[in-house]
This record gives structure tokens, sequence and C-alpha cells, in this order.
């Protein structure tokens, strides 16, 4: 049964506390619990929303599983215009949830406008001609007619993590409901009130259980909701050791997973580059999203002979980024998602020095923004590839240089990662391009731009960044499973036992 929620919003029409959203109704927990989302520029708690646990998650599976036989029969028409729909009214309230983001996450607000809230569009856009374009196969033979029916699988787990929440968000639950499945969405409990208000907007779009949402800890929910004897497949992105245990607890019913995880991504410059436009690319790739990107090319591989001019010129680029206010237009760099995400950065920032990499520019907390999670832009230099702070994912504005000299020597250091998400390069030379993005191990690789991501272009990692694509089509293959029927045209008994 629901129960009165707190009301009464502020200035941004945000809600002073949050339900669960479960067959179409706002409920709080059973836990009587709330967590606070925090203002990471300010520290200010923005709402609250409620701490689930396994039973909020047993609720939100039964109105799912309910809401599943008449959403699957639903027809590619009403699926459509759905999605269409949601991508009408993002576009209508795009900086509303835009600011929603800057609040929660702290991203500049110009990065939240330009880049979040079109991608997200962009995902239901998409995938709204997705729901035609799901359809069998036949095949003919002489003495019978086979027909390949593609069919939804169920409920659907959905797990996203806190750093671009809207387009997690939309990646995951634009395919899931073309395909016909209904949905339980975990978001992340530090960053998730865009989402949250998302749905506020939406609830009149979607039949009641289709999409219901349960917020909270992970410990307190993800098992419970992967484990659910009614959950068809999971859908998760996030860090390594989060996808260990998602794995395990998907065992328990043996259900598919896509697992989209972390990265160590190489971003290569050749001799032959353009100079100026690889310092953009890198300058973009440390302070996109404050560096909270799984994709981002942290490690930046310069060719000896144009090293110190790229050094030179990327430093500059980089002592000229402006850091401050999220909310403000003119910033390029906001604050860290929260304060265990500073914490962490700084830990690396420190363990580098003590490995013996030097600091070319930042390397430290900006103290004049002491009251949000604000770290300077940071770029080591005499970094091999042996130091953690090359190995490992450290999710900040921090980007780690390695200098090479030959192709082959460079390419296996490269791939000496357990990661494998995305990688770029920058060289004039056409063969030396294909090449080297044949040769590196990864799921996605951009030659002479990084980030440029495009509609329908399959994204997700190789090794230990995870396994299935996302943000294309590819996509609905991991939301579908096939029912093979053969219809026998041969009249009468075959005769098979015949003396």
């Amino acid at each position: 049964m629901a129960t009165q929620l707190k009301s009464g919003t502020n200035e941004y029409g945000i809600k002073s506390e949050y339900g669960h959203f479960i067959g179409g109704e706002w409920i709080s927990s059973d836990s009587g619990k709330t967590i606070d989302l925090i203002n990471p520029a300010t520290g200010a708690v923005l709402t609250k929303i409620q701490a689930g646990n396994a039973k909020d998650i047993q609720r939100a599976v039964a109105a799912a599983k309910a809401a599943f036989p008449k959403w699957a029969d639903s027809s590619a028409a009403e699926r459509q215009e759905i999605l269409i729909e949601v991508a009408r009214r993002l576009k209508a309230r795009h900086q509303h949830y835009a600011t929603l983001e800057t609040l929660n996450n702290g991203k500049p607000i110009r990065e939240s406008m330009h880049f979040d809230m079109p991608q997200a569009i962009g995902q239901f856009e998409l995938f709204a001609g997705a729901a035609y374009g799901l359809h069998g196969q036949t095949m003919d033979y002489p003495d019978a007619v086979g027909i390949v029916h593609r069919e939804p699988l169920g409920v659907c787990a959905q797990i996203i993590p806190w750093n671009v929440p809207m387009l997690m968000m939309a990646c995951k639950i634009a395919p899931a409901l073309a395909s016909g499945n209904t949905v339980v969405l975990k978001p992340a409990e530090t960053v998730c009130l865009s989402v949250i208000e998302f749905f506020v907007e939406m609830a009149d779009l979607l039949p009641p259980g289709v999409i219901n949402v349960v917020t909270g800890y992970g410990a307190d929910v993800g098992e419970a909701l992967v484990t659910h004897e009614d959950v068809r497949k999971v859908a998760f992105t996030g860090s390594v050791g989060t996808a260990r245990r998602i794995m395990q607890y998907a065992s328990t019913n043996i259900i598919p997973q896509t697992l989209e995880l972390g990265g160590k991504s190489a971003h290569i410059v050749c001799a032959d580059a353009d100079i100026d436009a690889a310092v953009e690319s890198a300058t973009m790739s440390t302070v996109l999203n404050k560096g909270e990107v799984c994709l981002a090319g942290s490690r930046l591989f310069l060719h000896e002979s144009i090293q110190d001019e790229f050094l030179a010129k990327f430093k500059v680029a980089l002592e000229g980024i402006r850091q401050g206010d999220p909310l403000d237009f003119a910033t390029q760099l906001g604050a860290q998602a929260s304060q265990m995400q500073m914490d962490k950065v700084i830990s690396y920032l420190e363990l580098a020095t003590e490995e013996g990499a030097n600091v070319l520019t930042g390397g430290s907390r900006n103290d004049k923004l002491a009251d949000g999670n604000f770290i300077r832009p940071t770029v080591f230099t005499n970094v091999n590839n042996s130091m953690r702070i090359a190995r490992e994912e450290i999710f900040g504005p921090v980007t780690s240089v390695i200098s090479w000299k030959d192709e082959d020597d460079m390419m296996k250091v490269a791939n000496d990662t357990n990661y494998g998400l995305a990688g770029g390069i920058w060289t004039r030379d056409i063969a030396r391009a294909h090449r080297m993005a044949r040769k590196l191990e990864t799921g996605t690789v951009w030659i002479n731009r990084y980030y440029n991501l495009k509609a329908n272009m399959p994204l997700g990692g190789y090794k230990q960044s995870g396994f299935g694509r996302e943000f294309s089509h590819e996509v609905l293959n991991h939301y579908t499973q096939t029912k093979s029927v053969v219809v026998n045209l041969q009249e009468g008994r075959t005769g098979m036992f015949d003396q």
C-alpha cells in the first residue's frame, strides 16, 4: 500500500522526498529509511530518496511480472509512439533535466545540456523505430517451412551508475521497452535525481508496472533483484568488482547479462598527427564529466618526436580550463560526484608521485573551491605501464603520459591492460590508422577525434571491460530470445518404422 510522502518543492522543482516507483505508484520503502542526495559542488542536501530493501524488490518484480503479458503483446505502433513521446518530452524540458543532472552530479551545465541530454534523447529516438524492426525470419525447405520468432525475455533488472545517469537510463530502458520487456531499474544511490524526476513526468505514458524504480544501496537491493526467480535478464554498468558479484548473483537462476564496465583506454598520438586537434581531444578526454567516464583516454601515448610540443600545448590548455560553479555556463570542469570519489582520486594523485611520476600540471584539490569536491585537471609524465596509475581506473580528471618510439612495441604496451573499452589514434596515414585500429584490443576506436560518438554504433568492451553491446540495434539481441517453429508440409506418414 502506498504511504504518504513528504510534499513541497524548491526553486528547481525538486520535491523534498521521492518514493520508489512501483506499479505506477510512488511509495515509501519497507525499511522506513531514506538517503540524502547531495550537491557535490556545495555539500547541500538536495532531496531524500528511499533506502530500499528486498521486500521493495519483491513488490517491484511482482508488478513488472504482472505487466509483462500485456506489454509483450502490445503492437509495435504502441511501443513506438510511447518512445517517441518520451523523446518529445525530454526535448521540451531538456534544460530542466540537465539542471538536475548538474545539481546532483557536479558536472558543468554545458555538458549536461549539450552532451548528456542529446545523447539520452537520441537513444529513445533510435529505438522508437526498432519496435517495427524486431522480426524473425522464414526458411523454406522442400517439405517444410521454418519460422524463427523473436520474443521478449520478461522482467529485466537494470542497474545504472552515477556518472551519466540520464544517458545510462535511456540506453537501457529504450531497447528493453522496444523489445516488449518490463523493467525493474536500480539507479545509483548517490546520483539519481534526474532519473527519478524523469519518471515523475513519464508515469502517465507507461502502463503500470512496465517500468519500476527501486532506490537504495547496492548491498540491500542488488542481490535481491538479480537473484529473484522471476527476473529473466540483467543489464549492468559499473565497476569490475561489482560486476563479479552481479555475475555470481545471475548464476543463481542462469540468466543472461550485459555488462559495461571500466576502462583504461589508450589515446595514441603519432608523429604525423594534427597536434592542435589532438591536444583539444586530450583536454576533453581529461576533463569531460570530470574524468568520470569509463571511455576516457586516460593513458596518453605520445610519440617522442612530438612529445615536447604536445605537452607544452596540453599544459596551457588544461591550465586555461575554467573550474567553478557547475550551473555557470562558463564552467568547463565541475566537482567530483561525491566525497568518496574525490577522496579516491586524491589517493591516486598521492600514489602517482610515490611511484615516481612527475606532475606536469594540477595534482591536487582546488583549494579555491574548498566547499565542493573540486580537483584540478592533472597530467602525469614519466609514467610507465607498470604503475598503478597506468593500470587502475582513477575516474577523475587525470591523464598519464607514456612516451613511445616504435609502433610494434607501443601497441604491445597499449594492449597490456585488463581493460578494452575504447581507444583513440591520431595520424594522417590512413593505412597506419586502420592497421593500429585492428590491433587495438578494444570495443571502440576513434581515429582523429576522441569521443566521436555516433548513433547506432555498438559500444561495449573486450576483456574485463565487459560483454554485450549497447547504444545500437545490436543490443536488441540481448533483450530478445529466439524460438524456432517448423511447419510440416508433407502429407501422411513418413514410413520411417515400416518393415
